[in-house]
């Protein structure tokens, strides 16, 4: 009888260092790397919804953040104002040029006062060439997303949850922040919704 109860016991530990091993490793493979700049991407505790966020397209009308969804997008905040904005946004337009598609976009929002008007010569000097023109002349998304400088980056999911931000720029074109953002295009982050079992 004892055999038989240190039998089951033996089974329970072994059950349960199964499950904390398996847990742990959905946890490790949910953690994105970061190297390089990207070290200053800081994931989120918990995966928000973001909240609705409306701009202003290159060709003047109407857009929203959510007619992205279903694409993982990099939601760049910047001015032509800001210095660091400026130095990043070649690497965004190369970054847009390389994983750009069906299941990825860079969204670069400018929050420049003067609209069109200021981000066409901007992009035009710089060479902007894969990057679509989203204007914010009101900074809507200060108040909205609460960044605390610019520029700021989220990296959202395709259900519109933001899964980190990173502040200040970065090198968005080098393998590093491929890798970063291959991770969340290719394997997701937030664990599947919990499935309703019974009446």
């Amino acid at each position: 009888m004892r055999n038989l109860i240190a039998a089951a016991m033996l089974g329970i530990v072994c059950a349960a260092g199964w499950w904390i091993a398996s847990d742990a490793g959905q946890a490790n493979a949910a953690r994105p790397p970061l190297e390089g700049t990207m070290e200053k991407f800081k994931p989120a505790d918990q995966p928000r919804p973001v909240p609705e966020l409306s701009f202003i397209t290159a060709d003047g009308a109407r857009g929203d953040l959510s007619d992205f969804k279903g694409k993982v997008v990099l939601l760049n905040l910047w001015a032509t104002w800001c210095a660091p904005c400026v130095r990043e946004m070649p690497s965004l337009d190369a970054l847009q040029g390389r994983l750009g598609g069906e299941d990825f976009e860079v969204v670069a929002l400018s929050l420049d006062r003067g609209g069109r008007n200021v981000v066409q010569p901007f992009f035009d000097r710089v060479g902007v060439r894969n990057l679509a023109m989203y204007l914010d002349p009101q900074s809507t998304a200060m108040g909205t997303l609460k960044p605390r400088g610019l520029p700021t980056t989220l990296v959202i999911d395709r259900d519109g949850f933001e899964l980190g931000r990173l502040e200040g720029d970065a090198e968005w074109d080098s393998e590093e922040a491929v890798r970063m953002l291959r991770h969340f295009i290719d394997e997701g982050v937030r664990p599947p919704r919990m499935m309703k079992t019974g009446g």
